[in-house]
């Protein structure tokens, strides 16, 4: 058995990285997975468990990869040489105690990243910047903590696997091999990741859309729950979640950034007198601008712009205002309900399409 871990460790190396990254880099999407597939009589038990059950996979499949890298370092020995207590103890006396350091190192790192980003990132957010609110701010901080802690687990990673073997004596070539292979596989769609990823890039780097906003991207509209340099993840209201690659995206319309606008019509009937049906539209507007709830969302109080459009079946006036980011809907429905009571105390018709009907006779008849 020994002989044949031996003989398979670059490939039993390379599965278990994989693995690992696997695990650790996602943990929540493997988990919201789980989440899906277990009936919901289990879900109590399974979330109470379930934190255990990963660090037991994770624990067995680094132990997989330490044993991968001592097959490595024994095979230097002999191809088949046994993990005896003598040739365990000479090993570890030369590459052991370095290779122990290397990982300590890299666990550090990944601390001192993970309590150094998040506050750093944040700090250069909250500084001042034109037309950009706090919750704007926190969106983009939030965005860019996760590309960076990201980005920063690839590259320690990437570091202690090559300074490990490094220090084993251990030819990356094979291993290198190994992920050309693969790299051979997705040769033809390369030219789409790169071309996604200087997407990303520009996309974080010019601030088009931040985690929390709505957007609408590739003509997909939603949402947005994730930013990588590779693709946008979208929510619509149907619940449904949408993958796109950066450099799908031609187009990008954010709608909460800065501020949101309230832009609606509002029909009445033919007979109605406009001025009268304006100024209704102005008090109404005015009183729930009034009230403590709306006070803090407006930031212009929407009032009646123009008569927009004479219609087929009634007169259009169009309502419009500025408030805070992703608070328009709540507010035209609200408008909504509003007006469509006091029309039915003014005697303000809202207009439906109506059909004259001549059963033969001649009109004047």
């Amino acid at each position: 058995m020994w002989a044949w871990f031996v003989d398979n460790s670059v490939w039993i190396l390379i599965l278990a990285s994989v693995m690992v990254v696997l695990l650790l880099f996602f943990n929540d999407r493997i988990r919201a997975w789980f989440s899906k597939i277990t009936p919901e009589k289990w879900q109590h038990h399974f979330w109470g468990n379930i934190t255990a059950i990963f660090w037991v996979i994770e624990a067995i499949f680094i132990f997989i990869l330490l044993m991968a890298f001592l097959a490595l370092a024994l095979a230097q020995e002999g191809k088949h040489v046994f993990a005896m207590p003598k040739v365990v103890e000479t090993w570890f006396l030369a590459h052991g105690m370095t290779t122990v350091v290397i990982l300590v190192v890299g666990i550090v790192l990944w601390i001192v990243a993970k309590k150094t980003i998040p506050p750093l990132v944040r700090r250069i957010m909250t500084r001042p910047q034109k037309g950009e609110s706090r919750e704007g701010l926190r969106r983009r901080a939030n965005t860019l903590e996760g590309v960076f802690l990201g980005l920063s687990r690839i590259i320690i990673l990437l570091l202690v696997i090559f300074m490990i073997l490094s220090e084993l004596d251990v030819p990356i070539g094979p291993i290198l091999a190994g992920f050309g292979v693969a790299g051979i596989a997705v040769g033809f769609g390369a030219q789409y990741l790169i071309r996604d990823l200087i997407a990303g890039v520009f996309i974080l780097m010019e601030n088009q859309y931040r985690v929390g906003d709505v957007a609408k991207v590739a003509d997909v509209t939603g949402l947005v729950e994730e930013i990588n340099l590779r693709k946008t993840v979208l929510r619509d209201l149907d619940g449904i979640v949408h993958h796109v690659p950066n450099g799908e995206i031609r187009v990008a319309s954010n709608y909460s950034r800065h501020f949101s606008r309230v832009n609606m019509n509002i029909s009445v009937s033919y007979g109605t007198n406009l001025d009268f049906a304006i100024k209704v539209i102005n008090r109404i507007c005015n009183e729930m601008a009034e009230e403590e709830k709306w006070k803090k969302i407006f930031r212009s109080v929407p009032q009646v712009l123009r008569v927009d459009n004479l219609g087929d079946s009634g007169i259009d006036i169009k309502i419009i205002g500025d408030v805070k980011p992703l608070e328009q809907w709540n507010v035209m429905g609200e408008l909504r309900l509003r007006l469509k009571k006091e029309f039915d105390k003014e005697g303000i018709e809202i207009p439906w399409p109506h059909t004259k009907v001549y059963f033969g006779n001649k009109p004047g008849d």
